[in-house]
């Protein structure tokens, strides 16, 4: 899954970032509207995270702009107000869900995999396919019974081409998916995560290569 972090507040932004990369998710950061604009004209995100107070644009035209281009985008608008008539006021702009400040980081993640949930066809909480289990929330894999102690970026590979349904997955889609924009798209870095990821698997390998296309289960 691949998410803007879009805050203000440099710290708390860094925070929910390195929070949500450990939850195996990729995620870009930007601390202004315009940067968030910019970033969404260019990038594909499953979510995000926008504060509703932010300089130079406001969340709520970075909102209505995401809303403007039917984008599959899914948002989760913060503020620091709790009333309930600026929640309200929130949600008719288009945002999909709505979280006050302070807020605790296990709420905040368990609503953007719901989120990014629904930006795709619809599926199970806990994937299945060719004898593997995939608990996203959980975090958790297991091959026919096996635990299976995964890295953040190896999580979330096998969560793309789990989520695939047995449909081809190019390198470029796992770049994009599992890795944010400050990674160099000429590195061999999906090469090395899908080997590491088919010798943690075991034995027979399930991740099949499609010379010229990518990857698929």
């Amino acid at each position: 899954m691949r998410v803007l972090v879009v805050e203000d507040e440099q710290l708390l932004a860094d925070a929910v970032a390195t929070g949500l990369r450990r939850e195996a998710m990729a995620v870009d950061v930007v601390y202004d509207g315009a940067a968030a604009l910019e970033r969404i004209g260019v990038n594909d995100y499953d979510v995000v995270v926008l504060d509703r107070d932010l300089p130079f644009v406001h969340g709520d035209d970075v909102c209505r702009k995401i809303v403007e281009l039917g984008m599959p985008t899914r948002v989760l608008m913060l503020t620091a107000s709790g009333d309930v008539s600026d929640r309200v006021e929130g949600l008719e702009l288009g945002a999909d869900d709505y979280l006050p400040k302070p807020f605790a980081f296990t709420e905040l993640t368990a609503r953007v995999r719901a989120l990014g949930r629904r930006t795709t066809v619809p599926l199970p909480p806990v994937l299945e396919r060719a004898g593997i289990k995939l608990d996203p929330n959980r975090r958790e894999v297991f091959r026919e019974g096996r635990e299976v102690q995964l890295a953040p970026k190896e999580f979330a590979v096998l969560e793309v081409l789990m989520r695939s349904e047995g449909a081809v997955v190019s390198a470029e889609q796992l770049l994009e998916k599992a890795w944010d924009e400050n990674t160099d798209p000429f590195t061999n870095v999906v090469r090395v995560t899908v080997m590491t990821l088919r010798r943690k698997l075991g034995e027979p390998p399930v991740i099949v290569t499609v010379p010229g296309s990518g990857y698929r289960i």
